[in-house]
């Protein structure tokens, strides 16, 4: 038999095997991140304590961290979607985004457990702090990638900088909601007042940017 010179791989195959682990990568992050919202359920039956009352809590822990988590998950979907490569910072972006959904049970439950909610908002203020830093990040990884570094090169920049605004403007929001537990309630309205401007901005510009 003869012997065959091993073919060299061709770019866009090499650029297409980086881009499928990291969907695989992220879709299993995503996907146990959902699965430890329903292992974390602890119900306790004390005494005096009803079967709905038991069940309550921890079935609000689930619910939540499931919904915020799937939220993340449908938004960070479309921007793999629309990404034709991904380089070492999209990467490193991406995992920072996956470091931040798997620690999204642990602060839903800090939300809704933490004892002194009704006097300091320590829940309150861990849960915006996460939401805000999360979707910060949400937005790094599409923003980097499709305005700056140009791996999506079939969307718009307006579509792109509408998405953009589309994460920031969720982001802001929960920033808004932390300064409002730290009892910074003038700030906190300028900061949301600021997120509805991003909102509307990001919706013109997905309207008028379509391709």
């Amino acid at each position: 038999m003869e012997n065959m010179a091993p073919q060299p791989l061709r770019e866009e195959h090499v650029r297409q095997r980086h881009l499928d682990r990291l969907v695989m990568m992220s879709d299993g992050v995503f996907a146990i991140a959902m699965t430890l919202s329903a292992v974390e359920l602890r119900p306790e039956l004390l005494p005096g304590k009803s079967l709905l009352e038991t069940w309550a809590t921890p079935l609000g822990i689930y619910f939540l961290s499931f919904t915020v988590i799937a939220g993340v998950w449908y938004a960070h979907r479309r921007t793999l979607a629309h990404l034709r490569d991904v380089d070492n910072v999209t990467t490193g972006l991406n995992l920072l985004l996956l470091s931040l959904v798997a620690l999204m049970p642990v602060v839903v439950r800090f939300l809704l457990t933490d004892p002194s909610r009704r006097i300091n908002n320590a829940g309150m203020i861990a849960y915006g702090v996460a939401m805000a830093t999360t979707y910060g990040c949400l937005a790094l990884t599409w923003g980097y990638p499709a305005l700056y570094a140009g791996l999506a090169p079939h969307v718009s920049r307006r579509q792109a900088w509408g998405w953009l605004l589309e994460y920031l403007f969720v982001s802001v929001v929960f920033l808004a909601m932390a300064l409002f537990g730290l009892r910074l309630v003038t700030l906190a309205v300028l900061v949301a007042a600021a997120g509805v401007v991003m909102r509307i901005a990001s919706f013109w510009l997905g309207r008028t940017g379509k391709t």
